[in-house]
């Protein structure tokens, strides 16, 4: 396997995990939202504190949303290995080193 198809195919298995973190971080987005806002209705229908529940409960799901994010995104990245620059063709055949001045 050639240098350049490794380092393509490196950089499509990169490419496919930070599209499931951001898929991840999108979906538990959308569920905690979805979640609070339920809630927020239902106590509202129940104690007939119309709005107040609702708003508390989506203002309160935002910190614990960027909290969650930032988890999921931290975890992600720690397993993520950073990967030298990969040589050219042509430094390939000097030797890997620039003699232009």
């Amino acid at each position: 396997m050639s240098s350049e198809k490794r380092a393509s195919s490196k950089q499509y298995a990169l490419n496919l995990t930070l599209a499931a973190v951001v898929s991840q971080v999108g979906c538990l987005t959308t569920a905690l939202i979805v979640v609070a806002l339920l809630l927020g209705l239902w106590l509202d229908a129940r104690l007939g504190t119309k709005p107040m529940f609702t708003l508390i409960l989506l203002v309160g799901s935002a910190p614990i949303t960027l909290a969650l994010m930032f988890w999921i995104v931290r975890r992600a990245t720690a397993h993520i290995q950073p990967q030298p620059p990969a040589i050219s063709a042509k430094e390939a055949n000097r030797g890997g080193h620039d003699d232009s001045p």
